[in-house]
């Protein structure tokens, strides 16, 4: 090779020498890469899509009316067979009849919508109260002070007593149920996320954003939240499945909804668990209600873990 081949002048671009060579790191496409890597996520994001879709379509569509047969004394309490053999071959009878002559399936899944409901519009107002007033709570030390004292006074009283009493003086409807349900559901919420901003309220970036007058509500939803996106959907994953177990104990006492829900059939089935050719009535939704629960926990904390940034470089 030949001198010049050897020695030849090498140039240096300023802005070359800052690309990064890196693939881009994209949080939302991480989450759900690591989510769906999970076959079995798969599976209960199918089964949670379908129970809802079907809660809430079905309904309306079966034309269901719970006094349809109540005066044909041979239409009550009729096993899956029996009640096919009388009104027909059809999805409405596959699990048989109810105490009015009813259709098992269309009550329980006219039940499992507003109970659905109810905890998704509790679960809603809940966390979002909670996890703001909880970064707020955590970050500002007058604030901790003032949220201290309450929290002392009201999270002293039982929630389920609360939740009764309030059922029992306004009437048991939707959204009677919703303000009992929320009106401090979102302090032990709030709390909880207080104790969470109390572990990163200090780092240095926040000392950062202080020092530059950043207002408290920005540091909060900017450099708080997003830290916590893991924990506010495994939170999530925990309050939504309770609001359902909350109203079928409501329900039980005897304070549950005017309206079929899964509570108040599983209440008024009480007598048919034992009784033979009648359990079909308690059993199924008691088996829906567990399903909803559980796929709705699983699907949580499983979303949880991969909005977890750690498990992204996995």
């Amino acid at each position: 090779m030949s001198e010049e081949e050897l020695f030849s002048l090498h140039t240096h671009d300023n802005m070359e020498a800052e690309r990064i060579t890196a693939p881009r790191y994209s949080y939302w496409k991480s989450v759900f890469r690591v989510f769906f890597r999970k076959k079995i996520n798969i599976f209960v994001l199918v089964l949670l899509v379908f129970v809802v879709a079907f809660a809430f379509i079905y309904p309306p569509l079966s034309g269901y009316d719970e006094f349809a047969n109540l005066m044909d004394g041979t239409a009550k309490h009729l096993a899956p067979a029996a009640a096919m053999e009388k009104f027909g071959h059809n999805i409405h009878w596959i699990l048989g009849t109810g105490a009015s002559g009813n259709s098992t399936f269309d009550a329980v899944w006219s039940g499992a919508r507003i109970s659905i409901a109810l905890a998704l519009v509790c679960g809603l107002i809940n966390m979002t109260v909670g996890v703001i007033v909880g970064a707020l709570w955590g970050y500002s030390k007058r604030a901790d002070k003032v949220m201290l004292e309450v929290y002392n006074v009201v999270g002293n009283i039982p929630y389920q007593l609360l939740c009764s009493v309030l059922v029992l003086i306004f009437r048991p409807k939707f959204w009677t149920m919703v303000f009992a349900l929320t009106i401090t559901g979102w302090l032990a919420i709030a709390h909880f996320f207080r104790t969470q901003v109390l572990i990163i309220r200090d780092r240095e970036y926040n000392l950062a954003s202080r020092c530059l007058g950043t207002p408290t509500a920005r540091i909060a939803s900017k450099n708080l939240l997003p830290f916590l996106t893991s924990v506010i959907v495994t939170q999530a994953a925990v309050e939504i499945p309770s609001y359902i177990s909350m109203e079928v104990f409501l329900s039980f006492i005897g304070l549950g909804l005017t309206d079929t829900t899964l509570g108040k059939l599983i209440t008024n089935a009480q007598s048919a668990m034992l009784t033979p050719g009648w359990e079909m009535e308690f059993w199924s939704p008691v088996f829906l209600a567990s399903v909803i629960a559980i796929v709705l926990y699983v699907a949580g904390q499983n979303l949880g873990d991969a909005s977890d940034p750690r498990t992204h470089m996995m």
